[in-house]
C-alpha cells in the first residue's frame, strides 16, 4: 500500500480483484446485515444472523442468500479500486521526502479516499439494498397481522408492485437491479440513485479515516526492519483487524443509511425525511441499541474484504497482470 512505484492501473486491478473475491465469500452475511438493520422493534422476523440465513435458504433457496450480488459484483470493482487507489494517491501527495506520514495526514488521506468512493458506493448500495430486503418484507408478509396489503400498496408504489403484491407469497418475486435503476431514473432522475448520499458520506468518510491509519500502523508492527515489508499473513490480519474495527465504529451511520435507502416499508415502518429525522425516530422508538443492529455481521463482512485487499497488494497480482499485458508497452 505504501510502495509508490506501483502504477495506478495495477492498483485498480488489485482493488477490483480483492472486491470481487471478498464479496463472493461474504455476501450472505451482508444480506443478513441489511435485513437485521431494517427490522423494527415489535416486528422481528429474524432472531439473529444464523436464523436469518436459515430462513432465507428455506424460503428462497440457496441462491436467495445472493440476492443483489450481481450489482455488487459489478460495481464493487470500481468502488474498492477507487477507495484503495485514492488513498495511495493522497498519501503520496501528503508525503514529504519519503518520511513516514503522521497520523493526522494519514487520516486526511483516508478522508479523501472515502469522499471519492461514494460516487460508486451510493448507487451500488441503493440498488443492492432493495434486492436484499425484498425477502424480509415477503417473510414479514407471511406472518399473520404483520403486513397490511393497504399499507404495502400505499408505500413507495415503485418496487411495491415488483415484490410486495399484498398477498402472502412463499418468496419474493424476481426483480432485477436494471429494472430498479430504470424505474428510479424514470421517476426521480439521477438523484434517485443517489438517495442517502449524505448518510453514505457520513459512513464512508469516517470509516476511511479510521481504517487506513489503523491498518498502516498495525502493518508497521509486523515489519522486521525499516526497509522490509510485513509478512503476508500479517498484512491480512492487519487488514481484517482494521476493517472490523472501523466497521463497528461507523455502524450507526450504516443503519441510518440502510433505513434511508430502503424504498419499501413493511407494516408500521415509518418513513424518514433525512438523516436527523431518521436518527431521532430510531432513538425515540427503538433506543440507542438499534443503531448497533447488524454490527457483528458488518464486522464479519468488512474484515475479510479488506484483509484480502491487502493480500492482493502484497502479492502484486495487478503488477503481474500489467507486466504480461500488451497495455504495459503503451503505459511504459
Amino acid at each position: 500500500m505504501t510502495q509508490q512505484q506501483i502504477s495506478l492501473p495495477a492498483k485498480l486491478i488489485n482493488g477490483g480483484i480483492a472486491g470481487v473475491v471478498g464479496v463472493t465469500c461474504v455476501f450472505p452475511i451482508d444480506l443478513a446485515k441489511t435485513r437485521l438493520q431494517n427490522q423494527r422493534q415489535g416486528h422481528r422476523v429474524y432472531k439473529g444472523m444464523m436464523d436469518c440465513l436459515v430462513q432465507t435458504v428455506r424460503s428462497e433457496g440457496y441462491f436467495g442468500m445472493y440476492r443483489g450480488a450481481a450489482v455488487n459484483l459489478t460495481l464493487v470493482t470500481p468502488e474498492k479500486a477507487i477507495k484503495l487507489a485514492a488513498n495511495d494517491f493522497f498519501r503520496h501527495q501528503l508525503a514529504q521526502d519519503g518520511k513516514r506520514l503522521p497520523v493526522i495526514k494519514e487520516m486526511l488521506a483516508g478522508c479523501g479516499a472515502g469522499m471519492c468512493q461514494v460516487i460508486v458506493t451510493t448507487p451500488m448500495e441503493m440498488l443492492k439494498i432493495q434486492l436484499q430486503d425484498a425477502g424480509r418484507l415477503a417473510a414479514q408478509q407471511q406472518k399473520p397481522g404483520r403486513m397490511s396489503p393497504t399499507k404495502v400498496a400505499a408505500t413507495s408504489s415503485m418496487l411495491s408492485r415488483s415484490y410486495n403484491s399484498g398477498a402472502a407469497v412463499s418468496a419474493p418475486r424476481a426483480v432485477s437491479a436494471t429494472q430498479i435503476a430504470r424505474e428510479l431514473l424514470h421517476t426521480q432522475g439521477i438523484q434517485g440513485l443517489y438517495r442517502g448520499l449524505g448518510a453514505t458520506l457520513m459512513r464512508d468518510v469516517p470509516f476511511s479515516v479510521v481504517y487506513f491509519p489503523l491498518f498502516a500502523n498495525l502493518n508497521n508492527l509486523g515489519k522486521r526492519g525499516p526497509e522490509s515489508s510485513a509478512p503476508l499473513y500479517w498484512a491480512f490480519l492487519s487488514g481484517c483487524a482494521a476493517g472490523s474495527t472501523a466497521a463497528v465504529a461507523v455502524n450507526p451511520c450504516d443503519v441510518v443509511k440502510t433505513r434511508l435507502q430502503c424504498l419499501n416499508k413493511g407494516s408500521n415502518e415509518e418513513t424518514y425525511k433525512g438523516v436527523l429525522d431518521c436518527v431521532n425516530k430510531i432513538m425515540h422508538k427503538e433506543g440507542p441499541s438499534a443503531l448497533l443492529k447488524g454490527a457483528g455481521c458488518r464486522a464479519l463482512v468488512i474484515a475479510p474484504l479488506f484483509g484480502i485487499a491487502q493480500v492482493m497488494y502484497f502479492v502484486g497480482v495487478g503488477e503481474y497482470i500489467m507486466d504480461k499485458s500488451p497495455l504495459s508497452l503503451l503505459l511504459a
